[in-house]
């Protein structure tokens, strides 16, 4: 069965990686994944919270929110409803935990970076494309606090390796890497899968959506992932270079 979009099952949608999209922050990137579009941005505070104060270690955490129109239909802000909802709360919480996996918080020193992702468009894989993103700019907040002499330990120490993430899943039986929202709603699999540059497992969110899925469609599914995850890396390291 032909991809929408015509490309091969193994093959990631076309990625642009756009630094210093905004002038204010200190680490700011337009990630686009095909049609998904996001905002990441990077911003430093001297400081940590309370509960962190005096240990020596910085912080690191992330905000997602969507645009009322980034769907085919407008959607209320969370803001006007008066609270977060389940679904954002949870990405939020993944692209925190996620992009903490590639910083050393003690080279960091006593210094809070807040990563914002605000989807901007949508087409499948807003919070891979987010975390793809926030990387990005969370390697240039910190380029901006090292040139500042802000850091406790030395710049290469601070982010010691790269974090990336990306969509796969089964459609029609076969495994596909990189879902736009037309398969992301058909997939009888869906998975998101969170990986260093070297391949390394960060965090696997994976559900069988149309019942369940066998340990070779697993295994299949996991090794698209970290190709396309591999990819992503080059595509940073290229942004960043």
């Amino acid at each position: 069965m032909a991809r929408p979009d015509g490309r091969r099952p193994d093959q990631l949608r076309p990625v642009t990686l756009t630094r210093g999209w905004s002038t204010h922050p200190e680490g700011s990137v337009l990630v686009e994944f095909g049609d998904t579009r996001v905002l990441c941005t990077a911003s430093v505070t001297e400081g940590v919270p309370r509960w962190r104060k005096g240990s020596g270690l910085g912080w690191v955490t992330a905000e997602y929110a969507m645009l009322p129109r980034a769907t085919n239909t407008r959607s209320d802000r969370e803001s006007v409803k008066g609270r977060v909802g389940g679904r954002t709360h949870e990405i939020s919480r993944l692209i925190g935990r996620s992009l903490r996996a590639s910083i050393d918080l003690k080279a960091l020193g006593e210094n809070s970076i807040v990563l914002d992702c605000d989807v901007l468009q949508a087409d499948g894989g807003t919070r891979t494309a987010a975390i793809t993103g926030a990387y990005v700019a969370l390697h240039d907040a910190v380029t901006w606090l090292a040139e500042r002499k802000a850091l406790a330990g030395k710049p290469e120490k601070v982010m010691h390796r790269s974090v990336a993430a990306i969509s796969v899943g089964v459609i029609s039986g076969e495994p596909r890497l990189d879902l736009n929202y037309a398969e992301d709603v058909a997939a009888e699999v869906d998975m998101n899968v969170v990986c260093t540059g070297a391949g390394e497992f960060v965090e696997v969110q994976g559900t069988g959506e149309a019942g369940v899925f066998a340990r070779e469609q697993l295994d299949a599914l996991l090794d698209l992932a970290v190709a396309g995850c591999v990819e992503l890396a080059e595509a940073q390291r290229k942004a960043l270079s």
